[in-house]
C-alpha cells in the first residue's frame, strides 16, 4: 500500500510512540477493504508497539485507534489518505504518547469536559481544510476516553452523505446532530462545549496589562505588523477571529516572491510559526465588536473582554461578496474561486466564467484569456460597468464570451469539482446551461469594516481610509490590508502595508509622550 518512501517516513514517526497502540480494523472483501488492511499491515511491521485486531464496525471499512492504557478512540471510516494521511499519522503518535501541542490549559480543559461526546466528522480526501478540523478532534478524543471522533469519506459513504443532506465539507456532527460546517478551530469547539469557556477567558483578557501595539487580524497584513512591533521592542498583542484570515482557504498560490508555490494553509502556518518566534502576546478566536478611546484606546470583543492599548492597528482584511447560489459554498476551492491573479494558472487550457462585468470582472476575464481556453463573462445588468478601454480590449480577444443581463442560479459538480453553472436569462426568463471547469466570482469584496463605522473614516465602500503611513482618520488608530482602501488587494501587498503601518504606528509611539497613557515604550532595537 505504501511505498518504499513513504514508509521510511512513516518509520521515523512511529519511532516516536512511547505506549502500546492497537489498531482495529472493520473489513468486507471490497477493494477499498483490502487497501485499508494492506496499509494497517504495512504500518504495524514498521513499529513493535503497534498491534492488529479485527472486528467488524458500524462502519466498513474502517480502522480505531485504540490506546488501551486511557481506552481513547479515534476511527477513520474509509482509506485515511490523501490529506487525511497526516490526520492517521497524528493519531498514532498521539495515542502513542507523543506530546499534543497544545497548551496546558487547553489540555485540562478538554480533559475536565463533563459528558459523552461523539463526533462524526465527514470529509473529502482532496479537501484541504478538512485535516484541520479532524485533527482537531483527535486531540481532543486522544486526551479525553469520553470523547471520539470518526473521519467519515463522504465519497465512500454516499448513502449517510445523501441521508443527511451534506453538501459541504467539512461537515461535522456531534451525538447524531449537527455541529459544525467548514473550518472550525479547537479553541471554537471547545467555546461551544464548555458554556462557561468564553466568559472565563473574557475575563482573563481584560486582566491582561496595556499595550503598546494592538493588532486586530490574523492575516498577511496582521502578521507581518505584529512582528514589525515585537522586533522594535514594543509590547505587542495580536487579536483575531482566525488566524490566517482568508488566506487559509486560498488553495494555490503561485504569486508569492520567491516562493514559486505554495497552499494557503502552509503559508499561514508559517506566518503564525513566524509571530511566534517573538513576543507576540496572540488571542484566537476573538472578534473585535467595539473601539474606544479614554486615554487609552479600548477594544471590547463578542466576548465581553476588553483589551486597552496606547496605539491599535487594524488588519481584519475583507471577505468575497458571493453569489449565494447553491453549490458556491460546495465547490468552493473546488473549481468556485475568487482571485484570478493566484488561481488562474490552474485552470489552464479550460473554460471557465467570470461573474461581475465590472472593471475586476473584466480585467479578471482579460487576464484568464491569455491562460485558459475560453471565458464566458456573466454579468446581472443590462449592460457592463467596466472602463471603455477594458471592454474594447475584452471585444478584441477571440476566446472571450460576454453575456448580459444573466443571473447565475446554481452552480453545478460531480461531487469533487465543478462542471458547469445554471443561469436565468432575464429577458426572456429562459434557463441556460454552461460546462465549465472554473468559476471565478468577481463582484467585489466587503471589508471587515462594519463594526468600525463612525469610529473612524470609511470609503462609501466600507474601507478604512489611510494615509501614507497606514494612519486612519483617528490619531495613533493605524490599519493595513484589504480593509483598507489600497487599490490592490494581494498577499504580498498586504503584508508590506502591515510593515508600513506598524512602523507608522512606532514612529507614532516616539513622536507621543506618556502624558496621558498608562504605559512608557521600552527600548527598542534595530529591525
Amino acid at each position: 500500500m505504501l511505498d518504499a518512501n513513504l514508509k521510511n517516513q512513516l518509520q521515523t514517526y512511529l519511532q516516536n510512540l512511547k505506549r502500546p497502540v492497537e489498531l482495529v480494523v472493520s473489513a468486507d472483501e471490497s477493494k477499498k477493504s483490502q487497501e485499508l488492511k494492506s496499509l494497517v499491515n504495512d504500518i504495524v511491521s514498521l513499529s513493535t508497539f503497534v498491534s492488529l485486531k479485527e472486528a467488524q464496525g458500524q462502519r466498513t471499512p474502517a480502522m480505531t485507534v485504540v490506546n488501551p492504557a486511557l481506552n481513547t478512540q479515534i476511527s477513520f471510516a474509509g482509506l485515511p489518505m490523501g490529506h487525511e494521511f497526516t490526520s492517521l499519522v497524528l493519531a498514532l503518535l498521539h495515542s502513542g504518547g507523543h506530546p499534543i501541542k497544545l497548551s496546558d490549559d487547553i489540555i485540562e480543559q478538554i480533559r475536565n469536559l463533563p459528558g459523552k461526546y461523539e463526533f462524526e466528522t465527514y470529509v473529502s480526501l482532496t479537501c484541504q481544510n478538512c485535516p484541520d478540523v479532524v485533527q482537531a478532534l483527535n486531540m481532543m478524543a486522544a486526551i479525553n476516553p469520553n470523547i471520539t471522533n470518526v473521519m467519515i469519506d463522504g465519497a465512500l459513504f454516499q448513502d449517510e452523505v445523501a441521508s443527511r443532506n451534506i453538501m459541504a465539507v467539512p461537515s461535522v456532527y456531534l451525538n447524531g446532530e449537527v455541529f459544525a460546517a467548514g473550518r472550525i478551530s479547537i479553541g471554537e469547539i471547545l467555546n461551544k462545549l464548555d458554556t462557561g469557556a468564553a466568559s472565563r477567558k473574557a475575563e482573563e483578557l481584560s486582566q491582561k496589562a496595556p499595550y503598546e501595539v494592538l493588532v486586530v487580524g490574523g492575516g498577511p497584513a496582521g502578521a507581518a505588523a505584529a512582528i514589525y512591533a515585537a522586533r522594535k521592542g514594543l509590547r505587542t498583542g495580536i487579536v483575531a477571529d482566525k488566524f490566517g484570515g482568508q488566506v487559509a482557504e486560498t488553495v494555490g498560490i503561485e504569486n508569492f516572491i520567491s516562493v514559486k508555490a505554495t497552499e494557503g494553509p502552509k503559508l499561514v502556518a508559517n506566518l503564525e510559526a513566524h509571530v511566534r518566534d517573538y513576543e507576540v502576546d496572540i488571542m484566537d478566536n476573538q472578534k473585535a465588536v467595539k473601539l474606544a478611546s479614554d486615554g487609552l484606546f479600548e477594544l471590547e470583543l463578542a466576548s465581553g473582554a476588553k483589551l486597552r492599548s496606547r496605539t491599535v492597528l487594524l488588519a481584519t482584511g475583507a471577505r468575497w461578496r458571493e453569489m449565494n447560489v447553491p453549490g458556491e459554498k460546495e465547490y468552493r476551492g473546488k473549481g468556485v474561486a475568487y482571485c484570478p491573479h493566484c488561481d488562474g494558472p490552474l485552470f489552464k487550457g479550460k473554460r471557465v466564467a467570470v461573474i461581475g462585468g465590472g472593471n475586476s470582472g473584466i480585467e479578471a476575464a482579460i487576464d484568464l484569456a491569455n491562460i485558459v481556453e475560453h471565458v464566458t463573462v456573466l454579468e446581472f445588468d443590462s449592460k457592463l460597468r467596466a472602463d471603455d478601454v477594458l471592454q474594447r480590449k475584452a471585444a478584441s480577444m477571440g476566446n472571450i464570451k460576454i453575456i448580459t443581463q444573466a443571473m447565475t442560479t446554481e452552480v453545478t459538480g460531480d461531487g469533487t469539482r465543478v462542471n458547469g453553472l445554471n443561469y436565468t436569462d432575464r429577458a426572456t426568463g429562459e434557463s441556460h446551461h454552461i460546462a465549465l471547469a472554473g468559476i471565478f466570482v468577481q463582484i467585489g469584496l466587503v471589508p471587515n469594516a462594519e463594526w468600525l463605522k463612525g469610529t473612524v473614516d470609511l470609503t462609501p465602500r466600507g474601507e478604512i481610509i489611510v494615509d501614507e503611513r497606514g494612519q486612519t482618520s483617528v490619531p495613533g488608530v493605524f490599519a493595513a490590508g484589504d480593509v483598507t482602501n489600497s487599490p490592490y488587494k494581494q498577499i504580498i501587498i498586504a503584508m508590506g502595508s502591515g510593515a508600513n503601518a506598524s512602523l507608522g504606528a512606532f514612529d507614532y509611539l516616539i513622536r507621543h509622550s506618556d502624558d496621558s497613557t498608562e504605559t512608557k515604550t521600552t527600548d527598542t532595537k534595530a529591525a
